[in-house]
């Protein structure tokens, strides 16, 4: 569904099949084999997942890069993934932009000391590319490749590699397994999602993300699923109704997105008007994650659409949800500003800073006893060392997460923040969190930031930042 461009496209699985196994003897026939690497670097277009699919058909290893990224950047992963092919597109579309990405990947390859042995193109009547000696068109190579057939894979071998920023400036490559994840996922569709075999989910994200990854493309399709591809903004493409369109023309039964997304329709359109001509009884659940959900954009959404707005939290490694409401078994009790209790596999504790446990309610280092449970990052990619002391080291037995926040007496999770969110201020440690969420319940704020700023007396004073609604 693809707003920027006015066009729809459907597939059924069996087309969607056919279309995996083209591409993926298309990327064989450029001897793309069993745990090979292959970057995707492209916009939200159905081509995307089924370069993804495709890659996964055979064995190899996919590196998707957010379309648009700077050169630089994805020069970087190409170095440490060191792709054998990489597939683009000729453009994306940000708004009423076209932004080709045909000389951003040519400048990225011309950083990166790898070079990949060929690139395919898909080309896009927005905006052609011109071809170098090293590229292929996408239509044309699959006009000629014989499909592929499935390649069996243990099930701890890479399914991809995901790249989250490092505190170094060196991207992490985030591994994820074939089998764990693929249980992880399945399991979490009905449990989590409560989205069943024909129902649709709605995840307006990208396939460069997690969420993407996870709930865009693999999860619904496990669960025999409709799933939504969405090229366009929340807002301005043309309008801050697409959401409630997309919902109602598609049949959504649940949604998910960050709560940014929810916080630029209530800027644009306050008091949701826009939700007036668009049918959205089917919308059963609308679920929330990538950053926290402060408790006036829930109170605004769940007060709009009058269903369970939830939040959940989890993170680019961890691949699904660590702390949810089950709601497809059972809905506990919604609480403003925590995700609910933590899925069954993930034993999640708050510590101290010499690694003892917290009373209930005060704030920590949110922490998960190991073994980590099915889904979760096994390590990354070709750096065992740093996988240990960016996650393992900080507490024995323990994933550090890199948030903290605290538990209350009820087993519900409050995530307050990343553990450097964390200011202090004439020797009192605050909580940038809690003084956005302070913030935020102002009616005029749309959204906001609190930063730490130096201060020579106090060490650091907060400072905020606020954008006003549009009215």
């Amino acid at each position: 569904d693809s707003p920027v461009t006015d066009t729809r496209r459907t597939y059924t699985y069996t087309q969607l099949r056919d279309e995996v196994a083209a591409f993926a003897g298309a990327l064989a026939q450029l001897g793309v084999g069993h745990g090979d690497r292959v970057v995707i670097y492209m916009p939200m277009v159905p081509e995307a997942a089924i370069a993804m699919l495709a890659c996964a058909r055979i064995g190899a290893i996919h590196s998707v890069v957010f379309g648009g990224f700077a050169p630089r950047e994805l020069a970087l992963r190409i170095d440490d993934a060191a792709p054998k092919v990489v597939v683009s597109a000729s453009c994306g579309i940000e708004g009423k932009r076209v932004i080709a990405y045909k000389p951003l990947l040519d400048e990225a390859i011309e950083l990166a000391a790898h070079k990949p042995e060929k690139s395919v193109i898909l080309q896009r009547p927005q905006e052609t590319a011109e071809l170098g000696p090293g590229d292929l068109d996408w239509a044309d190579l699959v006009s000629t490749a014989p499909p592929a057939d499935c390649v069996p894979v243990p099930a701890t071998d890479p399914l991809y590699i995901l790249y989250t920023s490092g505190t170094t400036g060196k991207p992490k490559g985030v591994v994820r397994d074939c089998g764990g994840y693929a249980v992880a996922l399945h399991w979490s569709m009905g449990a989590v999602y409560d989205v069943g075999p024909g129902e649709t989910m709605f995840t307006g994200s990208d396939v460069g993300w997690v969420v993407g990854h996870s709930y865009i493309v693999y999860a619904p399709l496990l669960a025999g699923a409709t799933t939504v591809l969405y090229e366009g903004k929340p807002v301005g493409t043309p309008d801050a109704g697409q959401f409630w369109r997309v919902a109602a023309e598609h049949r959504v039964k649940t949604m998910f997105t960050a709560p940014t997304a929810f916080r630029a329709i209530r800027k644009q359109d306050p008091k949701g008007t826009l939700t007036a001509g668009y049918d959205l009884t089917g919308l059963r659940h609308l679920f929330l994650a990538g950053e926290r959900l402060d408790p006036e954009t829930y109170h605004w959404a769940s007060d709009l659409l009058g269903i369970p707005v939830i939040d959940h939290w989890w993170q680019t490694e961890t691949g699904w949800p660590i702390v949810a409401n089950p709601v497809g078994i059972e809905a506990a009790p919604l609480k403003p500003g925590s995700p609910t209790r933590p899925l069954p596999g993930w034993d999640v504790r708050v510590l101290d800073a010499s690694g003892d446990p917290v009373p209930a309610g005060v704030d920590g280092a949110i922490v998960v006893k190991l073994p980590l449970p099915p889904g979760a990052l096994p390590t990354l990619w070709n750096d065992d060392d740093r996988y240990v002391a960016s996650y393992l080291s900080a507490y024995d037995g323990y994933y550090l997460t890199g948030d903290s926040g605290h538990i209350d007496e009820d087993g519900y999770v409050f995530v307050m923040g990343r553990t450097d969110d964390v200011i202090n201020v004439a020797g009192h440690r605050l909580s940038t969190g809690s003084m956005e969420e302070a913030l935020a319940a102002h009616p005029d704020v749309a959204e906001c930031a609190v930063i730490g700023v130096a201060d020579p007396l106090k060490g650091q004073v907060p400072r905020g930042f606020v954008v006003l609604k549009a009215d």
